[in-house]
């Protein structure tokens, strides 16, 4: 092997591994589940010290739902605190109106779980740590690529005892959206843009508030509100790159503005406190045009960012985790994974990236964008006819239900990673 292009290579600790996967999310975690059950030696990085962080993604889909099962382990995750969704509504002023009704679809959970991202990720980790060959190391923060003989040849990173080297015969970018494995690959992106931005926020939960999780539309105005039991997780749709309008407003106007959409927040949201309690999430939606080069591949947000649009960004996630496990495994086993082996896993996820961010920019430009200019839903006190015909047709719930739940092509566990019994 030739010297790696790293500067101060012989003052780092040097691991070696099959797989190194960057990133300790859903994508991250899944692979690595899926590999160490698969017998490759699997290093994941996570630059946190854990995984207690707010605002992420709490969806549990059908369809990773299924993976989970098909792994043998449905029983003992649902085991764990959460709330089940069988359907989806959205409040339109007075009227509230069916979306999605998940009961109908053929999977084995006919629901989505909402669980905070940390358990879903702790327990991903656990399952994962019950094989020799796996190592979850925190506070480990990628800072950049190894490369010899014109391959990736690994990961540099930064850990509190000093710079680390972990070599590995495939590194995985499962970094998110603001990737520093592909920046450093220099892939080129494709921006494809989005209309709006999120506020995150906290609200207590009142014993006689509404249940369910589901939108408040009105002109000007977008509200998600996610049921997590004592308190609702918020979402409050601005238009891209207003944040700092809306502060200077203040947050009583702030308040007013929520409160219009859900008048039964009105006392919770006397008790939020300042600006710091309210987290922006800027929205993107992009695309690599290639995912990969000889010893890397991406996958997850890394690959494709997707919109909060649906809470499918999980999903997709979850599903190229599954198929990089089913395609790579045995490759990576073996020691012969090639740069066509790569190319097989873009050819077999990137047609339902896709097809999900095309979906997304069609509701984010002609649905939310109008919202927003207060132009669209409610603007003039009648439904538009998609949701007349979600209200009146409850068999056509089922199509979103589909797109939301499982999504365009799912996958299933085909390696050899699908074992019943768990490790000891």
């Amino acid at each position: 092997m030739g010297r790696a292009v790293i500067v101060d290579e012989a003052m780092s600790e040097t691991r070696q591994t099959q797989c190194c996967i960057v990133g300790g999310g859903p994508a991250g975690m899944m692979l690595g589940l899926l590999l160490a059950r698969a017998g490759v030696d699997v290093v994941v990085l996570e630059k946190h010290a854990d995984f207690l962080r707010d605002f992420r993604g709490d969806t549990i889909h059908p369809s990773t739902l299924d993976v989970i099962d098909e792994l043998g382990l449905l029983d003992v995750f649902l085991r764990l605190p959460h709330q089940e969704v069988r359907q989806l509504a959205g409040q339109v002023g007075a009227v509230k109106v069916p979306i999605a009704d998940f009961t109908h679809l053929k999977t084995r959970c006919r629901f989505i779980a909402m669980m905070p991202q940390w358990d879903f990720l702790s327990f991903l980790a656990t399952e994962a740590a019950r094989h020799p060959n796996f190592s979850l190391l925190l506070r480990a923060e990628a800072t950049g690529l190894i490369e010899a003989e014109g391959r990736v040849a690994g990961i540099r990173a930064a850990t509190p005892d000093g710079p680390l080297d972990v070599r590995a015969d495939l590194t995985i970018g499962a970094d998110g959206r603001h990737s520093t494995v592909r920046r450093g690959a220099g892939f080129a992106v494709e921006a494809l843009g989005a209309p709006m931005d999120v506020l995150w926020f906290r609200l207590d939960r009142n014993d006689d508030d509404p249940g369910d999780t589901g939108g408040y539309f009105g002109p000007g105005h977008m509200l998600v509100l996610i049921n997590r039991g004592d308190y609702w997780q918020c979402g409050y749709v601005i238009p891209k790159g207003s944040f700092d309008a809306i502060r200077a407003d203040g947050l009583p106007a702030f308040r007013i503005g929520i409160a219009r959409q859900a008048p039964f927040t009105a006392q919770a949201l006397a008790l939020l406190p300042d600006w710091e309690s309210v987290s922006l999430l800027t929205v993107a939606v992009d695309r690599l045009t290639q995912w990969h080069r000889p010893g890397l591949l991406c996958i997850g947000d890394a690959a494709h960012t997707m919109s909060p649009i649906g809470g499918v960004g999980i999903n997709l996630a979850i599903q190229d985790a599954v198929a990089t496990a089913n395609l790579l495994a045995v490759p990576l086993r073996q020691k012969r994974v090639t740069d066509g082996d790569l190319a097989r896993v873009q050819a077999r996820r990137e047609f339902p990236a896709r097809v999900t961010q095309r979906i997304q920019l069609i509701v984010q430009n002609r649905v939310i964008a109008n919202v927003l200019a207060g132009t669209g839903i409610g603007s003039d006190g009648k439904l538009p006819l998609p949701l007349r015909l979600l209200a009146r047709f409850p068999l056509l719930r089922r199509i979103p239900a589909r797109l939301i739940g499982v999504g365009v092509r799912p996958e299933h566990v085909r390696s050899a990673a699908a074992v019943t019994a768990r490790a000891p």
